[in-house]
């Protein structure tokens, strides 16, 4: 099975999390964060950033990418972290070894260069974990059900998703917007797990894959006409996705529905940060 939904009908019982059986074995890997995000004027966030980087947006005094530096460096299965697009110079810190590359120009050539940094410290690596740098909603025990959660399996790729029911009961009234597939309604995870041998695919494809990860529309015209009036009517199932995935691009995936609304809460909006600011303050 390529994801965990079960087909009896009602959206609530579909869903089917997974349950951790791994061997004794330790299971690490390195993580890699992108934080290459610069709002500029008239872009949301940019009264708060002011030219700024947007992983250096401070939410209750701590930046937002101090949040998933925090949180992935106590998670037990990550073993050093490899940031992107900022320096030492930043001021951020993190529990486990800390490797900076400097920023690339765009999502895919910063992954590409944050994977080739991993490779180049554990030249063995068969898979990274990746997350974007607006995240302040992990804990170290969500990274860890991640990666565990994953490699049950042997795929090449691992992404999360979020029934709107989980996330709005975790975080009502956020306003957030989410893709109506065929089975269900769902937000996508702001990190997935990747084998490295995937850096070495179709560049093009991929930062199409990638400018576009937050639309079901665009990712469904990247795989096809068909397959984006499927969509567009609302038949476009997540088993049809991975399928067209692994059929276009030879790349075998694994979606993997989360108990956890806290793998999908980025800050990309005005609102979102007002939002968390509030909602992480009454946590304190």
């Amino acid at each position: 099975m390529l994801y965990n939904l079960n087909n009896d009908g009602n959206q609530a019982s579909k869903i089917k999390f997974v349950e951790l059986s791994l061997p004794d074995k330790e299971v690490v890997m390195d993580a890699i964060i992108t934080a290459g995000g610069i709002p500029k004027p008239g872009q949301p966030l940019y009264q708060y950033t002011r030219g700024g980087p947007k992983a250096l947006l401070k939410i209750n005094g701590k930046p937002l990418v101090q949040y998933v530096l925090d949180a992935i460096g106590e998670a037990q299965h990550i073993e050093r972290v490899v940031l992107v697009s900022l320096d030492e110079n930043s001021g951020v810190t993190c529990k486990k070894p800390l490797a900076f590359v400097p920023h690339q120009g765009g999502m895919l050539d910063n992954i590409r260069a944050g994977t080739e940094m991993a490779l180049k410290l554990n030249p063995a690596a068969d898979y990274v974990l990746i997350s974007v740098s607006d995240t302040p909603t992990y804990t170290p025990e969500i990274i860890d059900w991640a990666i565990e959660a994953a490699l049950e399996t042997s795929h090449d790729a691992y992404y999360y998703l979020i029934t709107r029911t989980i996330f709005e009961k975790r975080y009502p009234d956020s306003n957030r917007e989410y893709v109506w597939m065929k089975d269900v309604e769902v937000s996508g995870s702001t990190l997935g797990i990747l084998a490295t041998k995937l850096m070495t695919s179709d560049k093009e494809f991929w930062g199409k894959l990638i400018a576009g990860r937050k639309s079901v529309w665009k990712q469904a015209l990247n795989f096809g006409v068909g397959n984006l009036i499927k969509a567009l009517l609302h038949r476009l199932s997540i088993e049809d996705a991975l399928a067209v995935f692994r059929e276009r691009m030879g790349v075998s995936g694994r979606a993997i529905f989360s108990p956890y609304a806290e793998l999908a809460f980025d800050v990309d909006e005005d609102h979102e940060f007002e939002y968390l600011r509030k909602f992480l303050a009454a946590e304190e």
